[in-house]
């Protein structure tokens, strides 16, 4: 997939990286997104590499909804806390979000703290929220920061419907073992490469068909074309169809915990307080229920992120 956190992928030349953002550039139809401009939410004041009391917080986002209506929810709470920020949301894949940060371009971008570690050390074998920010900590250069994680994940799962967990009692992916052989399953097209030899060592999973179902996974199972999904634990179609995602007791997959990481000499304390109560109170859950607001009742994220800031207090 082409989104942020599900991309494992090895650190790209530098040429790649210059080429994707031009792209980027090329293809929005507001102009350059990282530019100045009518993208930005207040008036391009600062840089967000300026630091201190006053500078300019730019809170930037990769183009997909999800982490659109992160940066929103992050962007509204720093200002609530009287930060002056700039939004430059839909900028494009890691390879650009991440280059920028480092040079100070943008300031702030909400991040999957497994997938940034995969991007940056794509040998790690951390697994658990702990293990993979203790990675992370001594990972990414000095002028990056890694604020505090929320309980809140977009993972991978393996998700099966309702019905196919009664009838066969299946709980975790461990329960898949004595009916793989039965079971189509389906996910990105990239899924199978990443991931066939992987659940054969761990878990002894041999499927009868692999299928490439991309976006349509979901949809796949709910109509009985697969019996097993890759579908990401954020997507509503879980709730909308009543999917059931496996648990992951030897954790194949790893933590994804939504973590804002920042460009240090961009944020003071306030900004980190800000940035840090968002994580306190944002879980898996309530992430859920925000994107079927923004997915499925196509609602702008900008006035989702101003409800659920609201309603935990911090808006």
């Amino acid at each position: 997939m082409s989104t942020i956190n599900r991309s494992r992928r090895a650190v790209v030349l530098g040429t790649l990286a210059a080429l994707a953002l031009g792209a980027t550039a090329c293809g929005s139809s507001g102009g350059d997104p990282l530019g100045g401009g009518s993208s930005a939410s207040a008036p391009a004041g600062g840089s967000g590499g300026s630091g201190g009391s006053g500078s300019t917080v730019v809170v930037g986002s990769a183009n997909f909804p999800e982490n659109v209506l992160l940066g929103s929810i992050y962007s509204q709470a720093l200002k609530a806390k009287g930060v002056k920020v700039q939004e430059k949301f839909n900028i494009g894949s890691r390879e650009v979000l991440y280059g920028q940060l480092q040079s100070g371009n943008l300031t702030v971008l909400p991040e999957y703290n497994g997938s940034l570690l995969a991007y940056l050390d794509p040998k790690s074998t951390a697994a658990t929220t702990q293990e993979v920010n203790a990675a992370l900590s001594t990972t990414l250069p000095a002028s990056l920061g890694l604020l505090e994680s929320s309980p809140a994940e977009d993972k991978d799962s393996l998700s099966v419907t309702q019905e196919t967990a009664d009838k066969d009692n299946l709980k975790s992916i461990a329960d898949l073992a004595a009916k793989a052989g039965e079971f189509t399953i389906g996910g990105p097209p990239e899924f199978k490469n990443r991931r066939e030899q992987q659940l054969k060592d761990v878990y002894g999973l041999t499927f009868k068909e692999w299928k490439p179902t991309a976006d349509t996974t979901a949809n796949a199972l709910k109509d009985g074309n697969i019996q097993v999904g890759n579908v990401f634990t954020t997507d509503p179609k879980i709730a909308q169809y009543k999917l059931v995602p496996l648990a992951d007791p030897k954790n194949i997959f790893g933590a994804q915990n939504v973590t804002p990481l920042v460009y240090k000499a961009g944020v003071d304390a306030t900004a980190t307080a800000a940035l840090n109560a968002v994580s306190a109170k944002l879980d898996t859950a309530g992430l859920v229920a925000l994107m079927k607001r923004v997915s499925v009742d196509k609602e702008d994220p900008s006035a989702v992120a101003k409800d659920w800031l609201k309603s935990n207090g911090l808006g």
